[in-house]
């Protein structure tokens, strides 16, 4: 699939700027396996880098200017390195001019360059284009000039751009596009960064994602509303159990104990967090040990907690996972994200895919009236540079 990709920017280079590029660029989006709404909690994500990816072709122009082709968009804009940054209203080509602007103040020194770039990364879907965006800029630099900038550090100068451009992210889509690694999922602390690899092979199973093609608008809002509750819920926990810091220090157990003396709608909220948490460290057991079929039990629990606890799913996100619950070939289903719309996650039998996706079509449309789009991933590498260079 990326071949194609790669061959259609390289020759859309080639005639744009008379030349073959010096650095071909691969970043991929992310899924994330388990771990929703807990990474401003205190808990671990387990995020993978996947197999669609942003294709960028680089090459020096000896200038103090940069040009910046997008493909898909047929648009372009130039940029003069020796002015400043400033925000531009074209808003794709913010994320391109905030990761120049984290490299310069960062102090690193690079002249002008010609870029072009293609995704097979689907938009909006909730699978980072933005970020694959950031990392696989800042990486085609950092090979172009030879730049020394450790993956961490291209991980969170992404982060910044995204924050400059006015999107408070967390660091989980950056880092996970710059360290995925082909079969592998990241356990990733996103307080102390600390990360583990565990192995993703899903054996009989295919991960599929499906787009219920909706977003509410309920997002912005409510997620902040979250953050408040659960930091309620935590000093209520704090006066009781002096000893516990932070929700990865409590158990179910404390906080059933104590359960009279918070919100119904609090501890809902904090019972989803202290689960989930719990959660994530025995999806790591299951993939270590290759139990899928529990690993897809764990899915179905978490997507019951986020609709019914933490309360961000929607009826489209409800009605797809409620389709896999009774679909004896799907073992396991749940919202990816941060809720309201977005696309769920599933482990489907291998050999049964194609009839489950027709199915499930056929249904969410009769139910809803809605297109539901599809995207079969695989686990892939972080950004890299394509070596098959001429």
């Amino acid at each position: 699939m990326n071949d194609i990709l790669i061959k259609k920017t390289t020759a859309f280079f080639e005639e744009a700027f008379g030349s073959s590029p010096e650095k071909t660029v691969l970043s991929p989006g992310r899924i994330n396996i388990i771990g929703e709404h807990i990474d401003y909690n205190d808990g671990y994500v387990l995020p993978a880098a996947i197999d669609k990816v942003i294709c960028f072709a680089f090459e020096k122009n000896n200038s103090k200017k940069s040009r910046i082709i997008a493909i898909d968009l047929d648009e372009e804009f130039e940029v003069d390195l020796t002015k400043d940054i400033q925000l531009s209203d074209v808003v794709w080509t913010n994320y391109i001019l905030g990761v120049i602007k984290q490299l310069q103040d960062n102090g690193f020194l690079f002249e002008g360059f010609n870029c072009v770039f293609s995704s097979n990364i689907p938009v909006g879907s909730g699978l980072s284009s933005s970020a694959a965006l950031e990392c696989g800029t800042i990486f085609g630099i950092k090979e172009l000039f030879n730049l020394s900038i450790p993956k961490v550090d291209i991980a969170l100068m992404g982060q910044k751009a995204e924050h400059w451009v006015g999107i408070n992210c967390g660091i989980m889509d950056q880092f996970s596009s710059v360290h995925g690694l082909t079969d592998k999922v990241i356990k990733l602390d996103c307080n102390t960064l600390e990360f583990e690899y565990h192995n993703a092979d899903f054996k009989d199973y295919s991960l599929v994602l499906f787009d219920s093609n909706v977003k509410h608008s309920l997002f912005t809002s409510e997620y902040n509303t979250r953050r408040v509750e659960c930091e309620e819920g935590l000093s209520i926990i704090k006066t009781h159990f002096p000893e516990v810091q932070s929700f990865r220090d409590c158990t179910e157990e404390q906080l059933l104990s104590i359960q009279d003396k918070m919100s119904d709608t609090i501890f809902k909220r904090v019972h989803f967090v202290v689960k989930e948490i719990n959660r994530v460290t025995q999806a790591c057991k299951a993939l270590d040990n290759g139990n899928i079929e529990y690993l897809g039990q764990l899915l179905f629990e978490t997507h019951d907690g986020l609709s019914k606890e933490y309360e961000v799913s929607c009826v489209e996100l409800d009605f797809l996972v409620a389709l896999a619950k009774n679909e004896e070939t799907v073992i396991g289903s749940r919202l990816m994200g941060g809720g309201f719309g977005g696309c769920t996650i599933n482990l489907i039998k291998k050999g049964n895919e194609e009839a489950v996706k027709e199915k499930f079509a056929a249904l969410y449309f009769d139910e809803l009236g809605i297109e539901l789009k599809i995207y079969d991933v695989k686990i892939g590498n972080g950004t890299s540079l394509y070596n098959n260079q001429n």
